[in-house]
């Protein structure tokens, strides 16, 4: 098999070549004993009970479900996967199954489109070579020895001449080097950051335990889509809150697949609007005294002028400025249906519902807050779900949970891997964040002065134009720079950033100008295509393992599943050959070895005790073992034996509704706010809040006033339209959504033809918008901003809002350098770099022009060739 798999993955593969390679493993018709030779399904089936053995399996992408996978693995190779089946299915204590990109994985491993070898693009030299052709220039194969020489003179050249603050980057190495500038800000989960920590102290960032949640009554879901975005047992979970009764009412511009399968109603909102109706939404709820207002006196500040913070002006309460006594402008369900779409007579039913139904669970996606000054969604959602009263209460709760690790759950962690033993590495240059995959994703801390580094959104201009936003910390106003290199070790969870931040052509210039580029990879991503050196790195399943949080109640273990193929290495292996190439030692890099950072992770694991509160190890650890691993360590007593919990690949927390587990956010806050203060300035939920303006202020992006206020975004709704009063639609009369998609998760998988053919990258519209323009499904559309063009195939959807389009997010971009046309649909070739709050990624305010594309029609995505090298 080993001889196969080297012929079969040293072929440049066609498309039917790789089906039929693929297709005869997935079959077992090759084995071992049988060379090329194909064998009978029967006999490969009696081979592989022989040969074969289930094994668990990494699902390390950035989707958050980590969920469990088995692959079954003979002589080295994967030839099939399959889902959890270590125990018995139901409701409370339910198997974590796969979905259909984890059990796609073994395509990402094994396929031709591996990076086999490190290359250097032909016409790169040091100090850039001929930078207009990175991206489309040819590759060259070079050595490890070459490859890590070229890089580590570049980078010492480059630190001695232009200092730290000349490099752009993260790795554990860099931060040992000296640091580099960062880039920071917010994207999964848009403006809600700064909201959730100055007007709850992350209060409401947490929920009520999951099984609580068949307690409700009613939930609402704001812009949340499961079903897409957190796949694994969201969905499964909130079922069975449906058939306990609760009613389900989901809010958004399209009609999702969350939506077919759980709705009970459907609330449309233009997006980027949705303050507008919340605000509506509170004016009828102020009009009939729905609110609750012993709860809001209780436990809030700000609604009203005789509840207000201190030192704040009385004027600045939410409920005058609902009811418009000092503006003038009442905020009622006809002045925001304009603005949101939705009818006045479904948000006055819809805010009765919500203030009359005890309890209700008001809960928010990220989705909504991915949008030009965002945080007046967080400010408006988190204030109307307080005025229902329906927080720190069984069945009830007001918050937002949208990774997979929380959506549909709550409560405590039960179960948690232990720390893998590597000290930290602080990068100098940006002390407030270690390397990770993400530098200064969600960044919260713009006063210090020791942070040099800029919003994701502004990374591009800062190359191009030699400046960028300076915080308050760093003394605010422009801050110059020369970034002469772009440096990103990528751990496997698919951060790529040129492809997934806004403003792609831009970013291609910014590329295009640096002097070296350098990245590590096991596909030709968009951010590897772009540049000079990539080098080709293993995959989880080639590591010696590592521990994954999975959902509160569960974790993941995997081990090595194959050996590295063809020249793949690790990053710390890259790690530490260049440190010794740079003058560093690397054993002060990486003090600990990989397989000692496994082993760390496994002793270190936690599990509740059954009353609830306590902790204890999870794993037993014996003598033998340490000496079977050759690890260093000490005995252990714990709830399962490291023997079993390698060959299961998880531990789950058994689930009753009996249990000492379940947890009701904010109980003892809601019964004694005095006694239980929360971690608010005020000690309160603050609805009028001034930290939260001070906040935003202080990195000099935008401002926002401390209560929820409508502020029409840049590219919002109303700029669709050249004349407002009169309603004359302008030159980009289409808002865009970008939704998260079955095919990808965010970027990764965009590669595997399996997905490409199962859930094409089509554009989204209304038929009656298709209509006036002439357009049918199938039409190759060609979409436009004032940032880019793309061209896809269309599909005429009821399921999307009048005036509203879609596309799945993360497409890697596949621009024609004739026209200047991405054919890939990917959606930051149309979404603006706009600077807002912290540093949020505005998405979905993002407008476009519709029209039939005159050139020639697209291929199937399936039918496209795979950036195959070497």
């Amino acid at each position: 098999m080993s001889n196969l798999l080297k012929k079969a993955m040293d072929y440049k593969f066609s498309r039917k070549a790789f089906l039929g390679w693929s297709a005869a493993l997935t079959a077992a018709a090759f084995v071992p004993s049988y060379g090329l030779k194909k064998i009978t399904p029967e006999a490969a089936a009696e081979k592989l009970k022989d040969e074969g053995e289930w094994v668990p399996v990494a699902c390390w992408h950035n989707c958050g479900g980590r969920c469990l996978n088995k692959a079954l693995v003979v002589d080295g190779v994967v030839v099939r996967q399959k889902t959890n089946d270590t125990h018995s299915d139901s409701p409370d204590y339910p198997q974590q199954r796969g979905c259909h990109r984890g059990r796609s994985q073994r395509h990402q491993v094994f396929g031709p489109d591996r990076l086999k070898y490190p290359m250097k693009r032909k016409h790169w030299a040091p100090g850039g070579g001929n930078k207009e052709l990175r991206g489309r220039d040819e590759w060259v194969r070079i050595s490890w020895d070459e490859a890590l020489d070229h890089v580590a003179t570049e980078l010492k050249r480059i630190k001695e001449k232009y200092g730290n603050e000349s490099i752009l980057g993260t790795s554990r190495l860099l931060n040992f080097y000296g640091g580099a500038l960062v880039r920071w800000g917010s994207s999964s989960s848009g403006a809600w950051g700064i909201p959730q920590e100055t007007m709850t102290g992350f209060f409401s960032w947490a929920g009520n335990d999951r099984l609580d949640w068949r307690n409700a009554k009613l939930i609402v879901m704001w812009g949340s889509n499961p079903a897409r975005s957190n796949l694994g047992n969201p969905t499964y979970n909130l079922l069975q809150a449906k058939k306990a009764g609760a009613k389900f009412i989901f809010v958004d511009s399209n009609v999702t697949p969350s939506v077919k399968t759980l709705a009970d109603e459907f609330i449309p909102c233009r997006p980027g609007t949705d303050t507008a109706l919340l605000l509506a939404m509170a004016y009828h709820m102020i009009e009939n005294n729905l609110q609750d207002q012993d709860f809001l006196d209780r436990c809030t500040v700000g609604f009203d002028k005789d509840h207000m913070p201190k030192g704040a002006d009385p004027k600045e309460n939410f409920k005058d400025y609902v009811l418009g006594t000092y503006d003038g402008v009442p905020k009622t369900p006809e002045w925001a249906s304009e603005i949101c779409g939705t009818d006045p007579k479904v948000i006055r039913s819809f805010a009765q519902e919500i203030a009359t139904t005890k309890p209700m669970i008001f809960t928010s996606s990220f989705a909504p807050a991915r949008t030009y000054r965002g945080q007046q969604y967080c400010q408006a959602f988190l204030t109307v779900g307080w005025m229902t009263g329906n927080v720190g209460k069984p069945g009830a709760g007001v918050w937002t949970m949208n990774y997979a690790s929380n959506q549909s759950y709550g409560g405590k962690t039960l179960v948690m891997g232990g720390d893998t033993g590597l000290p930290p590495a602080v990068n100098p240059l940006f002390p407030d964040a270690t390397y990770g995959a993400y530098d200064g994703y969600r960044w919260a801390n713009p006063t210090n002065p020791k942070a040099h580094g800029m919003a994701y959104c502004e990374t591009y201009d800062a190359i191009l134009n030699g400046e960028y936003t300076g915080t308050k910390g760093v003394g605010g106003g422009k801050v110059k720079c020369d970034i002469r290199m772009i440096w990103l070790v990528r751990d496997g969870s698919g951060y790529n950033f040129l492809n997934q931040s806004s403003d792609i052509n831009k970013g291609i210039k910014a590329f295009r100008k640096v002097d070296a580029v350098f990245t590590n990879d096991i596909v030709l991503s968009t951010i590897s295509k772009y540049a000079d050196i990539v080098l080709p790195t293993t995959t989880p399943w080639e590591k010696e393992g590592t521990i994954l949080q999975g959902n509160p109640e569960a974790i993941f273990v995997f081990k090595k599943v194959v050996e590295p193929l063809f020249e793949a290495k690790t990053e710390q292996w890259m790690d530490e050959q260049l440190a010794k190439r740079i003058g560093l030692d690397p054993k002060k890099v990486y003090p600990i070895s990989e397989k000692q950072q496994f082993f760390n992770s496994i002793v270190g694991a936690q599990v509740i005790k059954a009353d609830g509160v306590n902790y204890e190890p999870l794993v037993t650890i014996t003598q033998k073992d340490i000496d079977e691993w050759g690890v260093k360590g000490k005995p252990q007593i714990g709830k399962i034996s490291l023997k079993e919990i390698v060959e299961k690949g998880v531990y789950q927390v058994p689930r009753s509704p009996h249990d000492n587990l379940t947890v009701i956010q904010g109980e003892d806050f809601v019964k004694d706010p005095k006694a239980n203060p929360i971690t608010t300035k005020s000690g309160k939920l603050e609805i009028h809040c001034q930290a939260l303006s001070d906040k935003i202020a202080a990195y000099g992006l935008t401002t926002i006033p401390p209560i929820a206020k409508y502020q029409p975004p840049l590219d919002g709704y109303e700029a669709t339209f050249k004349d407002w009063k009169n309603k004359v639609k302008g030159k980009y009369p289409f808002q865009l959504i970008t939704m998260k998609y079955g095919r990808r998760s965010h970027s990764v998988f965009d590669n595997i033809p399996q997905l490409r053919e199962a859930y094409p990258q089509d554009f989204w519209m209304n038929p009656k918008d298709g209509e006036k323009l002439g357009l049918k499904t199938g039409d190759t559309v060609l979409i436009e901003s004032a940032y880019g063009k793309v061209i896809r195939p269309l599909t005429l959807s009821e399921a999307i809002m009048p005036g509203v389009v879609a596309l799945g997010e993360g497409a890697w971009v596949e621009i024609d350098e004739k026209t200047g046309i991405d054919k890939a649909g990917a959606v930051n070739v149309l979404c603006g770099a706009r600077l807002s709050g912290q540093g949020e990624e505005p998405w979905n305010t993002t407008i476009v022009h519709v029209e039939k594309y005159k050139g020639e029609a697209l291929l199937p995505d399936d039918q496209w060739k795979q950036r195959i090298i070497f």
